[in-house]
């Protein structure tokens, strides 16, 4: 019989770091999509909103499922802070972005457990594998999983290994035995939301992304607005600050995970010398990387904004 105390094991087994069971469910946080993007917080990101619908409840998805399982993957690697460096002119960009692509090594390896379920098991099942990118409110999920809470910058941390974590879920229609929900350890603390550079963090674990340094650098596609420019300092792409503020991040879990570690081209690198690159080079350094998102048109973009802040 498939359990999720076996499922757990294989995931162990496959890389993963963490993995937790949630219910299909109408969980009331998933309520809150629809007036989040009703107060335009979305910005430019409309797929948010022609997916709206089906990210309300995973049996829209999948409408047999009646579990969520949910892996989490700790991707961050033996280096500072961006808080702890004071030089204006070195680039900032987001450590999950360091490494490969998050979306094929997380996928791949979700798929191999899929498959060993499907080996395992003694019922055929339903199920859908997701990194990021699907209709699925996966930090809700990861919650009811027992992963970590939804801390007050939006993002999901575990009390004993942080929040640098990659989520994926495999929805399946197995009745799997649920996990209990994590619950906020957060306390009084503000850090997160003090420490945001464009105070993007409008309440407790609420976002405006438009001000976000992350969409900014990332999904937006047109000039960064003058008033938000100064506060993307010197981030080319996305943005850890209110991660790296996090009390439960103040000891990290690393990872030595080949995958995650900085490649050489955005390793300890200055702003200059990175836009002193040509076209091909960029484009070879974003190769297989999650930062191809922002293209290198984008990039140079984020550059020229961090080079004008640098020289203030």
């Amino acid at each position: 019989m498939l359990t999720s105390s076996r499922i757990k094991t294989k995931a162990s087994e496959l890389g993963f770091d963490l993995c937790g069971v949630a219910p299909a469910a109408d969980h009331p946080e998933l309520r809150f999509l629809s007036e989040w993007l009703n107060r335009g917080y979305a910005g430019e990101m409309t797929y948010l909103h022609r997916s709206a619908e089906r990210r309300a409840d995973v049996r829209r998805v999948l409408p047999s499922a009646r579990s969520v399982i949910v892996t989490g993957t700790i991707y961050n690697t033996g280096r500072p802070y961006s808080t702890e460096c004071g030089d204006p002119g070195r680039a900032r960009i987001a450590r999950y972005a360091w490494g490969d692509d998050y979306h094929e090594i997380i996928q791949k390896r979700l798929e191999r457990l899929l498959a060993w379920m499907c080996e395992a098991s003694t019922d055929l099942f339903d199920a859908r594998v997701y990194v990021d990118t699907g209709p699925v409110q996966e930090r809700v999920y990861a919650q009811h999983a027992g992963i970590g809470w939804i801390g007050k910058n939006t993002c999901v941390i575990n009390p004993e290994r942080g929040s640098w974590l990659f989520l994926g879920e495999i929805l399946c229609s197995l009745p799997l035995e649920a996990d209990a929900p994590a619950f906020d350890q957060c306390g009084t603390c503000t850090l997160c939301l003090e420490a945001c550079p464009t105070q993007a963090l409008v309440a407790p674990g609420v976002l405006d992304s438009t001000r976000c340094v992350s969409y900014l650098t990332i999904e937006l596609r047109g000039e960064i607005p003058e008033p938000l420019q100064a506060g993307v300092g010197s981030h080319v792409y996305g943005c850890d600050v209110c991660q790296e503020v996090r009390p439960w991040n103040s000891v990290p879990a690393v990872s030595h995970d080949p995958a995650w570690q900085p490649r050489p081209a955005w390793d300890v690198v200055d702003l200059s010398a990175l836009a002193q690159k040509s076209d091909d080079e960029l484009r070879e350094a974003l190769r297989g990387s999650a930062m191809r998102r922002t293209k290198v048109s984008g990039l140079r973009r984020n550059l020229g904004v961090a080079l004008q802040n640098a020289r203030k």
